[in-house]
């Protein structure tokens, strides 16, 4: 069965999105190339969930695009890869956006609670792995080769066969995601979206963060007005009380511009 998706981006909006990230239109929809996207994407785009603070309109893919490009802002993963989705369809990538469920503490989260690509280019037998939108997630697009350890700079990652033909992401040895065979339209996603969005238990109303992987394999994170540096094997944490130094780090740091400010939680921060 063939999914019917939308129009294809415009070459500006394209043109628009590569700038935000930094990357160079693709003369071919290479593996080199997507690896190329997939890189300058995870460094440059942050991961976060201010605008459910904020209760501002938060939208998924096509929609998503305008956000993380023309006010450029960070996401999470409905958002990041429902966006990154449209842009490998534009340059002429075949991709399937797949349905996942994220494993916390060795419990899995609800069903399509997560989205992931799957990615064809033209010079790989395998399809990839390509998760711009997952805040422990590989640098680089992942061979789809189970049972294959690769290297990343954010760990080893290995898929896994799982029952009824799922496959399993493991970091390090454990369990991140299982994610369904079947291909989805992003519309599949809007009834947990709107349950993320409004539901007191959903994970992106209960913590509050902003992360950004850093280029010597640290990261940085802002979980509500805690500041985290993890860099060479060493950790340092600061609290930040002063609203125009906690602006300031948004805009320093992640490269977010913030007129309100999201009220603080004091619960732990999500690790998503």
């Amino acid at each position: 069965m063939t999914l019917i998706h939308g129009p294809l981006l415009d070459d500006r909006t394209v043109a628009a999105y590569l700038r935000r990230i930094g990357a160079e239109r693709p003369g071919a929809p290479t593996s080199a190339a997507l690896r190329d996207l997939h890189h300058r994407h995870v460094m440059t785009v942050p991961f976060e969930n201010v605008d459910f603070h904020l209760r501002e309109p938060v939208s998924i893919g096509p929609a998503a695009v305008d956000k993380i490009v023309t006010r450029r802002r960070g996401g999470v993963c409905c958002e990041l890869n429902g966006a990154f989705f449209e842009l490998l369809r534009a340059l002429g990538f075949r991709a399937e956006v797949l349905a996942g469920r994220v494993a916390d503490d060795g419990a899995f989260g609800p069903i399509i609670g997560h989205m992931a690509l799957r990615v064809h280019t033209a010079d790989s037998p395998d399809p990839w792995l390509a998760d711009v939108g997952y805040g422990r997630g590989a640098r680089h697009p992942l061979r789809w080769t189970p049972g294959l350890p690769q290297r990343d700079p954010h760990g080893t990652f290995e898929l896994a066969r799982a029952p009824h033909g799922d496959t399993d992401l493991l970091r390090d040895g454990r369990l991140q995601y299982r994610l369904e065979d079947r291909p989805r339209l992003v519309a599949d996603f809007e009834a947990m979206w709107w349950w993320l969005r409004h539901s007191p238990e959903s994970p992106h109303r209960r913590h509050l963060y902003c992360t950004l992987p850093t280029p010597d394999g640290g990261r940085v994170t802002l979980s509500g007005n805690t500041l985290t540096v993890r860099a060479n094997g060493d950790k340092s944490t600061v609290v930040i009380e002063d609203e125009d130094e906690l602006r300031e780090t948004y805009r320093a740091r992640f490269g977010v511009e913030l007129s309100d400010l999201p009220p603080v939680t004091s619960r732990p921060p999500a690790t998503r």
